[in-house]
């Protein structure tokens, strides 16, 4: 018997209906000792680096919208806690967030059961503090790491850069990137690839360095791109995100090179968007919900430029930049959206039918969309 796609879809993310104010990604399981195993089969990211380098108040700020000020009150974290993201058909994956005092290559820890599940590894440098120590526990991490699993994609935070000038910055980032990669010379490990991205919690930069970071880990990348270079190509359209709304993390946009205004825009109008419809999108007992199918948005901005924002699935909107004159063939642009749209949808089924194993619990199978969906790893369990 065949699934229609809405239901499917709908199956696939088991959250409630609604965004509340505070809505987000759930809590925080306890330290590895004490979770079932099940749910290891996602692709994990660990956040890693030294003590107050700001590891746990990006998790918080990324994926539980908490307020970056909020993070000052935060208690430095003194054990290994696992954050389950399960927000899309695309974006499936658990995020360890590792203390800077526990020593992970003490005997006591199985380090090759950590990397080995491993799709991303995150280690974050404080910009503002002296980091020969970190470039020291970063060379450690990545080679440790890299001999268990050369798959693993290695991204360095250079964080907290909004107390620094422009020219620090650049400087900054100069350096560590120098030091970290005349390490990995000395250690003949030159395959080994850094990505390196400056970020703070206080602007956008922090969202955009993790969409870069989520989409390593997305098989479907190449086949979401073609889709938006097509539908932006036959629709007038300047510029496209597949966003994934409650991360504001775009897990796919068009070949044309990302201006950091025009990103900040489209999470701005997220943000309006859900703000809105959690006051006047909901009945008055509170049911119903905030972003649904018939989620749609429109902004005119008074520089001639439109965004329109428009529901691809429960979780995924797209958003686009475009110039007024464009936006007067709104039809074309709706229905090349609903093309665009199946064709998402379509994707989404291969990914989950290529996968599935024959057997009663096929259908709606958390385990199974995350092997499916992200690459690594692809071994059931």
């Amino acid at each position: 018997m065949s699934i229609p796609y809405e239901e499917q879809l709908a199956d696939s993310y088991g959250v409630a209906d609604s965004f509340p104010k505070d809505f987000d990604y759930g809590g925080e399981d306890a330290d590895i000792e004490d979770s079932p195993a099940p749910s290891d089969s996602k692709p994990r990211i660990l956040l890693m680096g030294l003590r107050r380098s700001g590891k746990s108040s990006i998790q918080k700020v990324v994926f539980h919208k908490m307020s970056p000020n909020e993070t000052l009150f935060l208690e430095s974290t003194n054990k290994i806690y696992k954050d389950d993201i399960s927000s899309s058909s695309f974006v499936n994956f658990q995020i360890w967030d590792f203390p800077g005092q526990v020593d992970f290559f003490d005997p006591t820890f199985d380090y090759e059961m950590i990397f080995r599940g491993t799709g991303a590894l995150i280690f974050v440098i404080d910009a503002q503090d002296d980091y020969v120590e970190a470039l020291g526990r970063l060379h450690l991490t990545v080679s440790r790491a890299y001999r268990v699993n050369p798959e693993i994609n290695f991204e360095v935070f250079i964080h907290k850069v909004d107390g620094l000038s422009d020219d620090h910055k650049i400087e900054t980032q100069r350096d560590i990137h120098q030091r970290a990669n005349d390490d990995l010379a000395d250690a003949s490990l030159e395959k080994l690839h850094l990505s390196f991205y400056l970020t703070s919690i206080y602007d956008h930069s922090i969202f955009e360095a993790f969409s870069k970071v989520v989409q390593k880990l997305i098989p479907q990348l190449p086949t979401l791109e073609n889709l938006l270079n097509i539908f932006i190509s036959n629709s007038g359209i300047e510029k496209a995100f597949l966003f994934d709304v409650v991360s504001k993390i775009y897990i796919a946009t068009d070949s044309s090179p990302v201006d950091m205004q025009s990103y900040e825009l489209c999470c701005d109008m997220i943000d309006v968007v859900i703000d809105v419809s959690c006051i006047y999108g909901l009945r008055e007992d509170g049911s119903g919900s905030a972003y649904d199918k018939e989620s749609m948005a429109i902004i005119k901005l008074n520089n001639t430029t439109v965004l329109y924002l428009k529901e691809v699935t429960k979780f995924l909107a797209l958003v686009c930049i475009l110039r007024e004159e464009s936006f007067e063939r709104k039809g074309l642009i709706d229905y090349n959206f609903h093309c665009f749209r199946k064709a998402i949808h379509e994707v989404f089924e291969v990914g989950v039918s290529t996968q599935r194993p024959a057997g009663p619990q096929a259908v709606g199978s958390p385990c199974t969309k995350a092997v499916a969906l992200n690459g690594t790893p692809r071994n059931t369990v």
